[in-house]
C-alpha cells in the first residue's frame, strides 16, 4: 500500500493551529486587571481636573 497524502487537509490543519496560536497570543497581550480600587482612581482623576483649574484660573 502507498501512503496518500491529503495536501488540503494539511494545509487547514496548519491553519487552524496558526490561528489558535495568534489568539492565545492576542489574549495574553492584554494586561490583568485585578483588585482595582475604583473609588481611588475616581479621587485620582478629580484631583488632576481641579488642579488644572486652579492652574487655568
Amino acid at each position: 500500500m502507498s501512503v496518500t497524502r491529503l495536501k488540503r487537509k494539511h494545509r487547514k490543519n496548519i491553519a487552524r493551529a496558526n490561528n489558535k496560536q495568534r489568539i492565545i497570543k492576542q489574549l495574553l497581550l492584554t494586561p490583568v486587571l485585578k483588585n482595582v480600587d475604583l473609588d481611588e482612581l475616581k479621587s485620582r482623576f478629580g484631583q488632576k481636573s481641579e488642579a488644572k483649574t486652579e492652574a487655568a484660573a
